[in-house]
């Protein structure tokens, strides 16, 4: 048996076990992975300085460095992250009852877990402690295959989230990694349907299209995040220029960065002069339609057809848009489904957006940055679902399992 099967293997074996393991233990267990990260911090960062370093020898764009970094603040993130996780409501076994049919049969539903689930991602070693405590919590094993940028990193973090689940004498296959990240191996492993019932790739839109392509197994994809802030001629200025500047600067290198931003025409000789100094400010490139230019000292002129990128950097694209049908019809064409903002007093107008918009999260007057399993009271994210089979948006326990009927008779029989 190849080392590929093997892992699989023992991981669908490893699921069993956990299928029917007590809250209160699963609890315990995962506070002491919260425990053990603190612990060894130290640790994580040594391992965590060799990634980083080889992805600067290496020429990784600045924001595939932001992701690989840990200090000790993001590890600290990281343990309680997992405490959030131990203190939400474990949802497997749950009931909830469908009726009774003319025939006396009663119908409930039971949520259950997806079994195996397969992690395959690129320079977010955060992703080995979110995957593993949620995968654990929702009764999940889970195949951690990360990228070589965050190999030495993500082995550590695994290493020690597994010393903790052999100390409660628990399988350490609930939570493997792949050692080598040679892709003929991640190809075989995308082939390994009779063990694994899932397959969640994070990282750039090459890798979610070639595991989408790729693979035998069911894939919940993640793709790119271009999101966008519309600022309609009810805003309140002042909230509209915060919302940009959180969502641009404070941190470009995510999928929940502001990429996109759309101003009504009406507000626009107002706003976008104070746009121009902010940004300014904070170094922005702008790129921008011709109107909206006519505001700025320095861009870069844009035909529609060039809207609609991922910069994950100190770079947006700016429209001005003549009314809130223009607004929504340019995020239907060039959004991804993943955020998507307005910034409006208008409570009528607010509510039209968020019916309207087709996205996994649609704000209202609130930061994007927010569009997180953590920030939306997850604990942590496995993934953000931008398809709609089986979830769609921040994925937390609730999204790691799914539901089996329950019928209960009395000897009934079909005629």
């Amino acid at each position: 048996m190849s080392l590929i099967k093997q892992i699989s293997a023992d991981a669908a074996h490893a699921a069993r076990t956990l299928a029917q393991l007590d809250e209160s233990l699963k609890n315990t267990v995962l506070l002491d992975m919260a425990r053990s990260l603190r612990e060894k911090s130290y640790e994580i960062q040594n391992a965590n300085l060799i990634d980083v370093h080889r992805a600067t020898q290496d020429n990784l764009s600045p924001a595939m460095v932001d992701r690989l970094t840990l200090n000790q603040h993001r590890i600290e993130a990281m343990a309680q992250g997992i405490e959030t996780i131990a203190a939400l409501p474990d949802p497997v076994g749950r009931e909830r009852f469908i009726g009774k049919r003319p025939n006396g049969l009663s119908i409930s539903k039971m949520r259950v877990p997806l079994g195996v689930v397969c992690m395959i991602y690129e320079a977010r070693p955060n992703v080995t402690a979110d995957a593993g405590a949620l995968c654990f919590k929702s009764g999940n094993a889970v195949i951690l295959r990360g990228g070589k940028e965050a190999l030495h990193t993500s082995q550590v973090i695994a290493s020690i989230l597994q010393a903790v689940l052999t100390a409660y004498g628990l399988p350490k296959a609930l939570i493997s990694v792949i050692p080598d990240p040679d892709r003929a191996l991640m190809l075989e492993l995308m082939q390994q349907r009779e063990f694994i019932d899932v397959i969640i790739p994070r990282g750039g839109e090459g890798l979610i299209n070639y595991v989408t392509e790729n693979s035998s197994i069911p894939v919940i994809q993640h793709f790119k995040g271009v999101c966008h802030l519309y600022v309609d001629k009810d805003a309140n200025q002042d909230i509209a220029l915060d919302l940009l500047l959180n969502g641009k600067t404070q941190r470009t290198g995510v999928c929940n960065a502001l990429e996109g931003l759309l101003v009504h025409k009406d507000i626009a000789p107002r706003f976008l002069p104070r746009v121009a100094k902010a940004l300014a400010e904070h170094q922005v490139k702008i790129n921008a339609c011709p109107p909206a230019a006519a505001y700025f000292d320095a861009c870069t002129y844009m035909a529609e057809e060039d809207f609609g990128q991922e910069y994950l950097d100190l770079e947006i694209a700016i429209r001005q848009v003549d009314n809130f049908e223009v607004a929504t019809q340019h995020i239907a064409k060039f959004g991804s489904h993943h955020t998507e903002v307005i910034c409006t007093d208008n409570e009528l107008t607010a509510a039209r957006f968020q019916r309207a918009v087709d996205a996994s999260v649609v704000m209202v007057n609130a930061s994007s940055r927010f569009s997180d399993g953590s920030e939306l009271g997850l604990g942590a994210e496995i993934g953000i679902a931008t398809t709609k089979l089986h979830a769609y948006g921040p994925m937390g326990l609730e999204a790691l399992t799914t539901e089996k009927y329950l019928v209960s008779g009395t000897g009934q029989i079909r005629a």
